[in-house]
Formats: structure tokens, sequence, C-alpha cells
């Protein structure tokens, strides 16, 4: 509830949180944020995550919406 979130929003300098959603929308995104640290220093990782935003980037800007 409330308190969980005021527990991780609230968390004072120094004590980094990466707060993200639950179920297969927040798996994702974790997944995502532990490859973009991990990409700092890999150049592989750096490489695949590049080309997954690029995809993800052109998949977005590719759909027509209605007008």
């Amino acid at each position: 509830g409330l308190d969980s979130l005021l527990s991780t929003a609230q968390m004072p300098g120094g004590i980094p949180v990466g707060t993200l959603a639950i179920g297969e929308a927040g798996a994702k995104n974790a997944a995502l944020l532990a490859a973009a640290i991990l990409a700092t220093s890999d150049d592989t990782i750096r490489q695949k995550l590049q080309a997954f935003r690029r995809k993800q980037s052109e998949t977005v800007l590719a759909v027509k919406l209605p007008r």
C-alpha cells in the first residue's frame, strides 16, 4: 500500500532504488534496467541493447495514428 510506496520513494541520498512495476511489464523493464547497467561495461550487451532500442523506436514511429 501507501507505506510500501513511500518507503521506496523516500529513500535518502546514497541508497539508490530502482522501482519497477510488477507483472510481465515490470519483469521486462527490470531486465532492460539490468541490461542498461551491465551495458556500461560490456560492449556486447551495449550493442544488443542499442539494437533493441533502435528496433523499438522504429516500431513506434511506424504506427499510423487515426486522424
